[in-house]
């Protein structure tokens, strides 16, 4: 199928990019769309990490106020590791620098999960996710660099009350959600094997 952008013109450009497209695309039925108007949020590709000590069977989750959840009584969210990949850096990389600067620890092994978009219907940004191998001594205080206006509070939970966060909404970022569903799924594969 065939898509066209007859216009597009940068309407903001701050913390992220707001692009307004005019386009058409080719439907179904094998017509095509009357000229659309569509605004998206551009943004870096971001990662994020389920950080797992598999010694103490432990995963460890982030928390921070976060500006979408501004309209909640809480706009502090639950979270796993996560950050916006840079020009020149590689997922990895960036895997790697945001597990040191929000929970203080470098994972000796990185699984990948999957690669998703997290809101493609106005939203550019795609993330690389990943399961990291920690060790919980490692772990500081807080975390954040404060030079990004980060306040991170770290968490440190039984693998075992992952599913109840899950089914009890604790978790509302979709991020987190879908990288400790798969844990919950994985969890004793993924032990196994990094116990081995």
């Amino acid at each position: 199928m065939d898509w066209k952008i007859h216009q597009k013109k940068l309407a903001y450009n701050g913390h992220f990019k707001l692009t307004k497209y005019e386009l058409s695309h080719e439907k179904y039925n094998g017509e095509t769309t009357p000229l659309l108007h569509r605004e998206l949020v551009e943004r870096n590709d971001a990662v994020a990490m389920v950080a797992y000590d598999p010694v103490t069977d432990e995963i460890v989750l982030v928390e921070q106020f976060r500006m979408g959840a501004i309209d909640e009584d809480q706009p502090w969210l639950i979270e796993i590791v996560a950050g916006l990949i840079e020009e020149g850096e590689s997922p990895e990389q960036v895997t790697i620098r945001e597990s040191e600067e929000e929970i203080g620890c470098t994972p000796s092994e990185l699984i990948k999960i999957a690669g998703f978009y997290t809101s493609p219907g106005g939203n550019s940004e795609w993330i690389h996710l990943y399961i990291g191998k920690i060790s919980v001594e490692e772990l500081g205080n807080s975390g954040g660099l404060e030079e990004e206006g980060e306040d991170i509070k770290i968490t440190v939970v039984p693998a075992s009350d992952v599913s109840y966060m899950l089914s009890t909404g604790e978790v509302r970022s979709a991020i987190a959600i879908i990288g400790l569903q798969w844990f919950v799924m994985n969890r004793d594969n993924i032990r196994q094997q990094w116990l081995d």
